[in-house]
């Protein structure tokens, strides 16, 4: 089931020592070091990981798609049995499925005047996606809460890097402008690794620059606590539940940039839906949040928007 709960449940990780992270920082157990720091400031150029750095440039030159404040999107990651993809709204953006979908149907919505932004899950497996058995045992941690078959990944794991680099290139094999790389806050989150602030800072640079790299748009999905130190790095944000949890004003280095915040509220039900975009989008409009109300299973049986 393709739903994206905002994880909210915040915790400090465990710092790595510095021996640990020499070797690449991933064991899937506590650290041992009685000398752990508090890991929630970023410590400029600690090794994040093999391979990849935490005070590494963005690369903002190239030529890719560049959303702005303005823009507007539809999100739809399941489409029920039986049901097509739908693509009929007026919208300046899609953003779908990177594994269920062809290059077929990324060419059709391209062709009706729409861009395309493709969602993969960065920082966690998904034991239904056909390149899951790359993973190793090493790579994979605890279960996401509530959501069977797919557990948390070590993104200090150079096999995980890979893995993202190869589902980078299936987008640009595909066609897609644009990825949305999901589950990009893990140090905030109980993985089962000692992830630091720096670890994710590192990774996350890292997803971003190869994405332009290869001329793809990309945007940072949730993380707000490190937006002001990614804004740079991404084209735009997009936040779940920005309203409901009162982070909306975390996301503000994104506008003040010229680029978009795309949010998306959540219901149980299209009347509770219609109820709740009529109570947030004045706010939402206020603060230039592009938001949407949609169902957990974001299979579009409802939409309301607040532009």
């Amino acid at each position: 089931m393709l739903m994206r709960m905002r994880m909210c449940a915040l915790k400090t990780a465990l710092v790595c020592s510095l021996a640990a992270v020499l070797v690449g920082c991933g064991s899937g157990g506590d650290d041992d070091d009685d000398d752990d720091d508090d890991d929630t400031t970023p410590s400029g150029s600690e090794p994040s990981g093999p391979g990849f750095e935490v005070d590494v440039d963005p690369i903002s030159e190239g030529d890719w798609y560049r959303p702005e404040v303005s823009t507007t999107w539809q999100w739809q990651l399941l489409v029920q049995e039986g049901e097509t993809l739908n693509t009929s709204y007026d919208v300046d953006v899609y953003d779908i499925d990177l594994f269920d979908n062809d290059a077929a149907t990324i060419e059709a919505i391209q062709a009706a005047g729409h861009q395309v932004v493709c969602y993969f899950s960065a920082g966690s497996s998904e034991d239904w996606r056909e390149d899951f058995d790359q993973f190793t045992d090493a790579d994979i941690g605890d279960q996401l809460d509530e959501w069977e078959g797919e557990n948390w990944l070590d993104i200090t794991s150079e096999n995980v890097l890979s893995i993202m680099l190869t589902r980078l290139d299936l987008a640009v094999t595909k066609g897609c402008d644009g990825v949305e790389p999901d589950n990009m806050d893990g140090f905030a989150n109980d993985t089962g690794f000692a992830l630091t602030a720096n670890h994710q800072l590192g990774y996350n640079r890292r997803i971003a620059n190869e994405a332009h790299d290869r001329g793809l748009m990309v945007l940072l999905k949730n993380d707000g606590d490190q937006a002001e130190d990614l804004e740079s790095y991404y084209d735009g944000s997009l936040n779940e539940e920005c309203h409901a949890y009162d982070e909306c004003d975390q996301l503000a280095p994104f506008t003040d940039a010229g680029k978009p915040i795309f949010n998306a509220e959540y219901a149980d039900s299209e009347s509770e839906g219609q109820s709740l975009a009529t109570d947030i989008c004045p706010d939402a409009l206020a603060i230039d949040t592009r938001t949407l109300v949609l169902p957990w299973d974001l299979d579009d049986s409802f939409r309301f928007s607040c532009d």
